[in-house]
Order: C-alpha cells, then structure tokens, then sequence
C-alpha cells in the first residue's frame, strides 16, 4: 500500500490553501498606496466591478468565487480581499515625490470606477514608505506632513523602521501613514504595511459598536428602572389583577431585551473580536518608544480600549438584565400558580359544599316524595276499594287502607331507592 491509495479527507487540500491564501507581499521603498475599505456583502458586484477593470487594463481577471486577488496593473498593483462583513482594495505604486502625501495611488485609477465600487467607505488611508535612514530630526518638522496635527508613532520590527500617523481624516478624505524605512527587507516590509493596514481597518471597525452602545445604554438604562418597579410592586401587592398587569409589563421589558441582544450581539462580539485582532497586530510590530512621540499601543489603550469596553458593558448589562428578567418572571409566575391552585382549591371546596348540600335537598326531596307517592298510592287504593264495595264486595275500606299505610310506604321508598342505584351505576 502507497501513500497515493489513501483516501483523502474532502476539504484536506482547500483547508491547507487556506494557510497560504492571503500572503504579504514584497514592497520596497519608496512606496506610496491607498487603502479602501467598504463595508458592503455583494461580493459578485465586486468581482465584477474588478472584471471590468481587468478587462480595460487587459490584465488577468481573478476566478469566480474567489475572496481574494492580485493584479499587476501597468502604473500600479491592485489587491482585494473579501471579508466577511467588507472588503478591501489597496492600490500601491512606486513613489517618485520625496514630499509625503503629495499624490495618491487612488489618482491611477478611473474616477467612474471608484465611484461604481459598492458599500460604503468606513476605512481610507493613503500610506508612503520612504527610504529616510536616520528619520526626521524633530516631530515638528514630522507633523507637517500631517497638517501640523500631533503625531503619534514609534520604531517597529527592532528598529528597522519608523512608523508615524495622527489618525486623522485630512481634507482629501484619507487618513495619513508614514513609514520611514531604516533597513527593511522586501517581505518584513510587506508584512509590516499590512499589519499597519489591518490596524486601521480593524480600528474603525471595532469602533463601529459604540454608537449602538451610546444609542441602548439608555434603553437598558429604562428597562433597568422599570424591572426595579416591578420587582418592588411584586414584593408589597399580592392582589390577583396587579400580577397579571406586571406580568404584562415584565413581558414588554423580556421583549425589549431580546430585541437589543438579537440587533446588537453580533455588533458587540465583532468589536471584541476586531480589538483582539489589534493588539495581536500591535504586538508583532515590536514597538520601541521615541521620545516625546505616543506609541500605537499607547494611542490604542487610551483612544480605543474605552470604546471597545463601552460596548463589552453594554453587552454584560443585556446579559444580566436578561437574566434578572428571568427570575423575576419564574418568580411572578410562581406566585400567579400559587393564586390559581389556591383558587382551584377554594372552588373545590365550593364544589364539595354544594354537593353536600345537593344531597341534603335530594334526601329530603327523596322523604317528600315518599309522603307524597304513599299518599296518592292509598287514595289510588281507596278508590279501587269503593268500587269493589260497589260490586258487592263487603269490605272496610278505612281498614285496608289503614292496614295497607305501611305496605306500601315501604314499597315507595324500596322502588325509590333502586331506581337512584340505577342512576348512580349508569353514571359511573
């Protein structure tokens, strides 16, 4: 048996491309890129959009189906890359202009394409990696790159480069990045603009929660209130229709909450997951601190981490809240159960005392009848007594009759109670 006759596992090769499926690329200075990125979910509008692209430039066309592209394009390169929830474009071409942020990589491509491209814009930054091996001499002279703005940065991969931003949106619409490369290689170089990219990107992304934090705060701010009234309601009132009202009330709030947990809980996870992912890519880039300069960690812990632990309270509260909610309503409908089968018992009761007192009445309705069925059995008696006295039979009929009283009282009263035994037995 040869290794060619094994089986083997149907997502065994497509599970070890996907390890090789986004490699970085070799970049060397100077460099200058745009980098776009769009929330959108039309992946097949975006390969499309790059089709036609591919097909102006005649260049090759990526595949059907594919998250992920590089094209070499005459004046400059094109990646893209599909993510779940939005999709990048990066356009990179040789830099001439020693001026950082002069012209764009966006400038090489057709306006009506850009405009075309679908999603909207939540990252755009334009990006240059100069060769300048002792770095500027001041930050004064640095942040005129970046409209005189305080710049923050720092030495990354053990010194080999310098990386400054002031995280700002300047007039063009872009964010500003600038690499100063000291001695990079070619692929530690590509590496290190895609972790400043990926930063970014995930920045704004992360970001993306806190509005919807702000926005239910005070929504669970209210549902919080009004769950306090109702547990204090629950414990001073014990009438029957005040519990169903807070159960009505109770159930408003479960809904309210379900509603923020469905429409935010993703959002919420994706900005714990997008935070991860930035001080994973913050601590590959091995910062060394420059004097007088805000590293990128610092910058994040100051600026992003409150953000990111707005939305992870928010989330805590829907989750406690939920659970709160929770045991108020298994304890409100514990009570309401109690009340039913307090009811219940009280109108058993009722029951039971109204069928004793049904048999009360029939036993004296069953006496009655008695009197009356003897009475008419002796009149009935007395007349067919007179009429045989009639035919000439000598009788005393006050005698019989008299005689006759007891006879048939008990005979009433035996045919009584075997038609109740009858009655009784068909009802079982």
């Amino acid at each position: 048996m040869t290794i060619s006759n094994l089986k083997n596992h149907p997502q065994r090769i497509i599970l070890n491309n996907e390890v090789h499926a986004r490699p970085y690329q070799m970049m060397s200075a100077p460099l200058r890129l745009t980098h776009v990125a769009l929330l959108s979910d039309d992946s097949n509008k975006e390969l499309d959009a790059i089709r036609a692209l591919c097909e102006r430039y005649g260049v090759n066309s990526p595949n059907q189906d594919v998250s992920f592209y590089i094209g070499d394009f005459p004046l400059f390169k094109l990646r893209w890359e599909r993510h779940t929830e939005f999709s990048t474009y990066t356009i990179s071409e040789t830099c001439i202009s020693s001026t950082p942020f002069k012209e764009t990589a966006l400038s090489k491509l057709p306006i009506e394409w850009i405009a075309g491209l679908p999603g909207e814009v939540i990252t755009m930054l334009n990006l240059e990696l100069l060769d300048i091996p002792s770095g500027y001499r001041d930050l004064e002279g640095l942040s005129e790159s970046f409209s005189s703005n305080t710049v923050a940065g720092s030495e990354v991969s053990d010194g080999a480069a310098r990386v400054w931003s002031d995280f700002h949106i300047h007039a063009d619409g872009c964010n500003r990045i600038l690499i100063e490369n000291h001695h990079l290689r070619y692929r530690q170089a590509g590496r290190l603009v895609q972790r400043i990219l990926e930063i970014e990107t995930y920045r704004m992304l992360a970001l993306l929660g806190l509005p919807l934090a702000r926005h239910y705060s005070l929504d669970l701010t209210d549902c919080d209130s009004k769950l306090e009234t109702i547990t204090q309601q629950l414990a001073l009132h014990r009438d029957d229709e005040n519990e169903q009202q807070l159960l009505d009330e109770l159930s408003w709030i479960a809904a309210n909450v379900e509603h923020i947990a469905a429409t935010g809980g993703y959002r919420f996870s994706a900005t714990s997951a997008y935070y991860g992912l930035i001080q994973r890519r913050i601590s590959e880039l091995r910062e060394q601190r420059i004097e007088g300069a805000q590293s990128f960690n610092e910058f994040m812990e100051r600026r992003l981490e409150p953000a990111v632990r707005t939305c992870e309270s928010v989330s805590d509260r829907v989750k406690a809240l939920s659970n709160r909610i929770a045991r108020v309503s298994n304890l409100l409908r514990t009570r309401i159960n109690i009340n039913l089968e307090a009811q219940n018992r009280d109108l058993l009761r009722s029951m039971d005392r109204r069928a004793a007192m049904q048999l009360r009445l029939q036993e004296m309705v069953e006496g009655l009848s008695v009197v009356v069925l003897s009475y008419y059995s002796l009149g009935l008696l007395g007349y067919a007594l007179k009429g045989l006295k009639q035919l000439g039979i000598d009788l005393n009929t006050d005698l019989v009759v008299g005689i006759s009283v007891p006879f048939i009282v008990i005979a009433v009263l035996t045919s009584l109670r075997m038609n109740r035994r009858r009655l009784e037995k068909k009802s079982e």
